[in-house]
Parts: structure tokens; sequence; C-alpha cells
């Protein structure tokens, strides 16, 4: 749980507007929140220019990024991020940032030294795997040297008291293994927990088992953004990913949810996408209530990571009383067996069912989540013996906290794109 820069700064952020963001963040801690992510762009000095060169990237004498010092002034005099991160911890909240797989093109022309080894840049460097998306880096070789190189760049990072690493263009277009490995070897050898989450998606679901062997979070879409259902052109893109394309992907990777390994439909796309959202114009999430809620309820029975990309800085009502719905938030922490249910009733055909077990609460009561997909509000009618659920006495409804006795039939009404879930005991 916790916040990332992405889908209200891009590439801009800088230290004001993080420190602004992260003190919203600490207000909501009592709740679960954590991790404050700075996304892509920290170590540019100009990150509104058009080109690589022009945006003026910063590295130290082993080619390592740092931050760039007239966004984030703290990072003076070689200090990198570990003032900010050790502010963070201070607010009792844990510090990440976000690197793009690889070595700066520019490093690999000057054969910079790799710190504590006699390799140098160039001897690290895969010229043949760059990003298909961005022309920053050269990939890393599956070599000593490479694994030098990350071990040098985990080692520094871990010394700023880095807590959350997200890693793109690694785990699809293209997929990179060799470089998973490293970086996760690299983290080990640093002797501090680091949570590695990779990036974009869609992860191969051939490629679970290795990617749960080395990452903790891993993209299982691209990059998802506020729309229902959009529209994609012929080449197989799946950009940007939409709400209604998320039941499938979610309840396809639900048999490899497991403590440490959670794999990850992206950020929640909620609140103010401002001032500068890494796709878009700025404006409000283009989602109805009823579409964030059940973009947040989906992701909590499912057990998502709750990752929010909103400005906390402008956070809405509406948005505030999701983050801190302590019931929604308890099943996303603290559900098993959490999976949808294909097999439903004759009067559940038009919706889908999520089922969850809350075996910490007295009297193992279930979760049942129920999601409209259709555009047009939809009547149901069902027990919950219909849902196996039987000798129940009572269902709490985890949003408006609401109570029904479980033993009589429920007739309810769902909105288009809208939601329900239910504590069952």
């Amino acid at each position: 749980m916790g916040w990332n820069s992405w889908d209200a700064y891009g590439l801009t952020i800088d230290e004001s507007q993080y420190r602004d963001n992260v003190k919203v963040l600490a207000s909501l801690k009592q709740y679960g929140w954590q991790y404050a992510v700075i996304d892509e762009g920290w170590y540019m000095q100009d990150p509104f220019a058009d080109k690589v060169e022009t945006r003026k990237y910063v590295w130290d004498a082993n080619g390592n990024l740092i931050p760039a010092v007239n966004r984030f002034p703290s990072s003076a005099n070689g200090a990198g991020f570990k003032a900010l991160a050790g502010w963070v911890h201070a607010q009792g909240l844990k510090f990440g940032i976000h690197i793009l797989r690889g070595i700066p093109r520019q490093v690999v022309k000057e054969n910079l030294p790799i710190a504590g080894t006699g390799f140098h840049a160039q001897d690290a460097a895969d010229l043949q795997s760059t990003c298909p998306w961005a022309e920053d880096n050269y990939g890393i070789s599956d070599t000593p040297a490479g694994q030098a190189y990350y071990d040098g760049m985990m080692k520094l990072y871990a010394s700023w008291g880095l807590d959350f690493i997200k890693v793109d263009c690694i785990s699809d277009h293209p997929y990179r293994p060799t470089e998973i490995r490293q970086i996760a070897e690299a983290i080990r050898k640093t002797g501090r927990p680091i949570v590695l989450s990779l990036s974009p998606g869609p992860t191969q679901i051939e490629h679970a088992a290795e990617v749960a062997r080395y990452a903790q979070m891993w993209r299982i879409t691209d990059d998802h953004w506020d729309v229902w259902a959009p529209k994609h052109d012929a080449n197989g893109s799946e950009f940007p990913f939409g709400l209604s394309q998320e039941f499938d992907r979610i309840s396809q990777w639900q048999a490899y949810v497991k403590p440490g390994n959670w794999p990850d439909p992206d950020m929640l796309p909620e609140g103010s996408l401002t001032p500068r959202p890494g796709w878009g114009d700025p404006r409000p999430s283009r989602y109805t209530q009823e579409e964030q809620r059940s973009e947040f309820t989906l992701w909590a029975v499912s057990r998502s990571p709750l990752i929010m990309g909103g400005n906390l800085t402008r956070l809405d009502d509406f948005t505030r009383s999701l983050m801190a719905n302590q019931r929604l938030l308890a099943v996303n922490q603290k559900a098993t067996d959490s999976h949808e249910l294909t097999n439903r009733p004759p009067g559940l055909l038009s919706v889908r069912v999520w089922l969850a077990s809350m075996e910490s609460y007295t009297n193992s009561p279930a979760i049942c989540a129920l999601f409209n997909p259709d555009d047009v509000p939809v009547t149901v009618n069902f027990t919950w013996e219909d849902l196996g659920l039987g000798a129940r006495k009572q269902s709490i409804d985890m949003i408006t906290g609401a109570k029904v006795a479980a033993w009589k039939p429920v007739t309810l009404t769902i909105p288009a794109h809208g939601s329900k879930i239910y504590r069952v005991q």
C-alpha cells in the first residue's frame, strides 16, 4: 500500500511536491499506507525537455544515476536521497524510486569505471538490448561486469535508505530475466530489505514462476489509466489498459498471489491527475464514482497492491473515503483464498462475483464482491446459500456498514460499472 508520483506528475515531480504528498500519505498511515515512490525522471535536470540529451541526466563517477540537485536540493554535495529517505522514515513511511533497467548511453560512451572493480561501463553494457520505447539506456550484459554494475548501483541506493525500487522495461517488451536476476542478487548483497517491483506488463503468465522467484511485485498489464473500455489499434497494444479489462487479467493471475508475491494490475488512477500526468491532459480522474469504487474494491478483494496515483495534495473526500475504509483495506491485507467465482448461480449470471475468506475474524466470515460490467444497471436475485455460504446470520455492506439478515433472499440493483461488497458471517 502506498503512493507513486507517475499518474499525477509524470517525469516532473520535485522535492517540494514530493514532500507535500508524503505529508498527506503520513496522515493516512494508520490505515496501512506506507510506501512513497518517486517514479521516473528524478535524475533529469530538465524533465520538461523532449529529448534525452536536453533532459540532462545526472550520474556519479561510477555511472549510477543520482538525483538532480536543482529539483531535489537535499541531494546536494553527493548526499543522494539519503536525507529525503531519512525524512520519509521519520514520517513513519518507506521510501521508493523508479529506474529504467540498464546503463545510460553516455556513461557507456565515457566508459566510466564500475565502483570497487576493475571493470568499466563498456564491459557491462549489452548494446543489443535497448528499450524499444525509451532511448535512455543500453541493457546490462549477463557477465561478471554486468553484475558488478548492478551491485554498485544497489549498494549506493541502499545506503540512502531505499525500501522499494520499481524497475522498468524488464518484465515485458522486452522480458529480461537475466537483468531481473542480477538486480535481485544485487539487492540481496546489500542486506537491506528492498521491495523489487517489475514493470511494465503484461508479464506473460508462463514467466510467473521465474518472476516470483526474484521479485515481490510484477505488472500484469500495460499501463492502466482512468478509462473503462479503451479502443486499441490493430498492432496488439494494450495501452492504455482499461478497468473493464482488469477483471479477466486479475482473475487469470489469482493462482499466483501469495505472501511475498503480488501480481500487480498497476496503480490506481484516482482523484486528481494533475499537474502533469504521465498520460493525457491534467484532469480529475475520468472515472465515475461507481467506477472508482469498483476499481478500489476489485484491487482490495483480489489482494492486489494498492498504489494510489492521484495527487494527494488535492485529495477529494470521495477518494479519501476509500483510502480510509478500514473494512475494505482489511480484506486487501488479510483475506485468503481470494478468487473469482466462475460457476455462478442463475440469478448472478449478469455480474462478476469474487469470494474470499477472512479467518482472522470470529466465525470465519466470507467476503463476497459483486461487479456489474454492463453499461446499464442490473438487478440480481440470490441467496447466500447459492454461493455456498449457508448457515450465516448477517451480511454487512463493507462500503456503508449497513447490516442485513443473511438468511433472507437478496435482491439488489447494481449501477452501471458499479459494485457491492459484503462481509457475510
